[in-house]
């Protein structure tokens, strides 16, 4: 199949025109025109559209840029997925394999669907660039397969030797429900997910043990609030005196407390207001939501109520 997902193409037969929305299958594909309609057509029926602006995020063509590393500034971590909608045509998604460290990747990204495997990207992603990895329809969500992401870590700098990281993704839909920021390198508005962060995890053993201590050791665990106000005026009497940082820090902790709390009296679901501001506390609370394997899912709270300044957390 010589078209991609974005490529903008015109119907050989008719007047018409619009950009590669589906790969069908090896002889069909869906093409959208500006009626936002989707029309099936054999991929031979149609043509490229010579000296059409190429796609923003089209690394194939694109040039990778060298990077020099100022001295004492070498960063260890930071590799993400980041997902982010084509420019032209809004139902296509690209994810993108980006690297925010100081070392060079080589990254290797297959697919995994009814046991069958595919590979879909293999190559280097240079210190604080990005590469584009494969692309899909965000509306066929339900219908991506896993991602495998294999990666590993070069320089020739005097560095650790970094544990290569092999991840296997099953996008669900609570990846992308919240607020989209600017993707780094890609100056684009779209959500990241970080691959080389561990995994926040519950211990159940020693929260079970927990419950064995005498009484003396065992400390009680109070039952939150349906509704976790974290302003943090809300909080602290002293909020004046204190910055930006050490404000964000009580705000995480007081959600940290109040979630774990909920899980150990398995309330069914727990709203965290958060408020609107510039979106740092509400990005952070669902970064740690999205990887906590107790959280079936979350979603924002009652618009009629909070407005976009909360969020619904329902646990399993």
């Amino acid at each position: 199949m010589k078209y991609k997902l974005g490529d903008f193409v015109r119907f050989v037969d008719e007047k018409m025109e619009g950009y590669v929305t589906r790969i069908i299958d090896e002889q069909m594909i869906g093409v959208t025109g500006e009626d936002d309609f989707e029309i099936p057509v054999l991929a031979s029926k149609v043509t490229f559209v010579h000296g059409h602006a190429k796609l923003v995020g089209d690394e194939e063509e694109a040039e990778v840029a060298q990077v020099t590393i100022p001295a004492g500034e070498f960063k260890g971590k930071g590799v993400h997925v980041a997902v982010v909608p084509d420019q032209r045509a809004n139902s296509v998604v690209h994810l993108h394999v980006l690297n925010e460290t100081s070392y060079q990747l080589l990254a290797s990204v297959s697919t995994e669907q009814n046991k069958q495997y595919k590979g879909e990207y293999a190559g280097i992603v240079e210190p604080r660039s990005h590469a584009k990895v494969y692309s899909a329809k965000l509306a066929d969500l339900q219908l991506w397969p896993k991602l495998i992401f294999q990666v590993l870590f070069h320089t020739k700098q005097n560095q650790p030797v970094l544990a290569p990281l092999n991840i296997t993704e099953q996008f669900k839909a609570k990846d992308f429900s919240g607020t989209k920021k600017l993707v780094p390198f890609i100056n684009q508005l779209g959500w990241m997910i970080q691959l080389d962060e561990p995994e926040l995890v519950i211990d159940a053993q020693k929260l079970k043990e927990s419950f064995f201590k005498p009484a003396e050791e065992k400390q009680e665990v109070a039952k939150p609030k349906a509704e976790i106000d974290l302003h943090i005026e809300k909080l602290r009497d002293d909020y004046q005196f204190l910055s930006s940082s050490e404000m964000l820090n009580i705000q995480l902790s007081n959600f940290k407390h109040a979630l774990d709390a909920a899980i150990v009296h398995q309330m069914p679901d727990i709203t965290f207001i958060h408020g609107t501001g510039n979106g740092i506390l509400k990005h952070e609370l669902h970064k740690l939501l999205s990887k906590n394997n107790k959280v079936q899912t979350f979603m924002d709270a009652r618009k009629e109520k909070f407005g976009y300044g909360a969020t619904k957390v329902v646990l399993k």
